[in-house]
């Protein structure tokens, strides 16, 4: 595989790292992941969601970027498909019962975060973007500007995730008392359905 030069590899990272570290649905998951199940447990949604990202990133070089770009419409459909799906999920959040320390209780894991990356209108968006701006850019085959988009996309991103899992690490202790976890959850639901309809904006 070419590998791509190094101003444009720089500037990706920079890409990804941004669109990674900024707030949206999947850091608020993943945060809430380190809050309610700790950093060995949590470590798991933000790997899926690294995952969902990555793959997501070399489907829309491969060409799925493309068929979006010259059709709007389902960008848009994806777009209302997505942010409903995301405002059902900041409710479950919001109502969620209060997780204790030793509470051993289903957290949202690898698979169930990467797959959500799929139905995330930001992903969707992140994706299309890096595409056009960099896929085309690149030297190689299809599949090398698409492994090369992806893998660099998977470092940036996981530096960027990493953060907010270490921010509800954090608070883990915090949400001992049920009125903080109460709280928590609901500031979490609520930010999760900003950041939804966000993007609308």
């Amino acid at each position: 595989m070419q590998t791509m030069p190094h101003p444009e590899l720089i500037a990706f990272f920079v890409f990804g790292f941004t669109a990674a570290v900024t707030p949206g649905p999947s850091n608020m998951l993943v945060m809430t992941a380190g809050a309610q199940a700790g950093l060995v447990r949590g470590l798991w949604c933000l790997l899926g969601v690294v995952a969902g990202m990555a793959l997501m990133m070399a489907a829309a070089v491969a060409g799925l970027g493309g068929i979006i770009a010259t059709h709007p419409i389902l960008l848009d459909a994806l777009k209302w498909l997505g942010s409903a799906f995301l405002l059902w999920l900041a409710w479950k959040v919001a109502n969620a019962p209060a997780v204790r320390q030793d509470d051993q209780s289903e957290v949202i894991g690898f698979w169930k975060s990467l797959a959500f990356q799929w139905v995330n209108p930001k992903s969707w968006v992140v994706s299309a973007s890096a595409a056009a701006s960099y896929g085309s850019a690149l030297p190689g085959t299809v599949v090398d500007r698409a492994l090369a988009i992806s893998l660099t996309f998977a470092v940036a991103a996981t530096l960027a995730c990493a953060i907010w899992m270490f921010g509800g690490v954090a608070l883990k202790r915090w949400l001992g008392k049920d009125r903080n976890a109460r709280l928590f959850n609901r500031s979490m639901g609520a930010l999760l359905a900003l950041s939804t309809v966000a993007i609308h904006l």
